[in-house]
């Protein structure tokens, strides 16, 4: 599989950890950066990543920041991203098996580097559920990128 991967300054270690984790399992591996503990902007990342998974240069994509969530935020602005924000394994399996996640975000000051391979060990493993409901609900997200209406909840 071809994972890539993005991050910010807070989180270089943390994604050395988990790219040689990827290249074990024989994966190949493509790092968008940064590879520096200088401060930048993890916007840049999480978009970088999140449009190589869209554009299909990528099968899945993995965004680290300090937090993880202003990459997840990132990246989920790329239309046909969805990136799942997980800090333990249960929000990964869910977010592949029911959203069909196609990006995966931790946060490097939340998580250390077991936690982060047993996440990324089950985001990688879990295969989309599919069916009438996560279907429906997965277009729902994609009308979002096309700014189409969805339906309001219910009063």
């Amino acid at each position: 599989m071809h994972i890539v991967l993005g991050n910010d300054h807070a989180a270089v270690e943390l994604k050395r950890h988990v790219a040689a984790h990827l290249a074990e399992l024989g994966h190949t591996v493509t790092d968008l950066g940064t590879n520096s503990a200088e401060s930048t902007d993890y916007p840049i990342y999480g978009a970088a990543a999140a449009r190589k998974v869209v554009a299909g240069e990528a099968d899945l994509g993995i965004v680290i920041c300090g937090s993880g969530a202003g990459i997840s935020m990132s990246a989920n602005k790329v239309p046909g991203a969805r990136c799942v924000l997980a800090s333990e394994p249960y929000t990964a399996k869910m977010g592949r098996a029911h959203n069909n996640a196609n990006l995966l975000a931790m946060g490097a000051r939340v998580i250390g580097p077991d936690l982060a391979t047993m996440i990324v060990d089950v985001f990688l493993t879990t295969p989309w559920e599919g069916g009438e409901r996560h279907s429906r609900r997965v277009g729902e997200i994609a009308a979002l990128d096309e700014r189409q209406p969805i339906p309001e909840p219910p009063a």
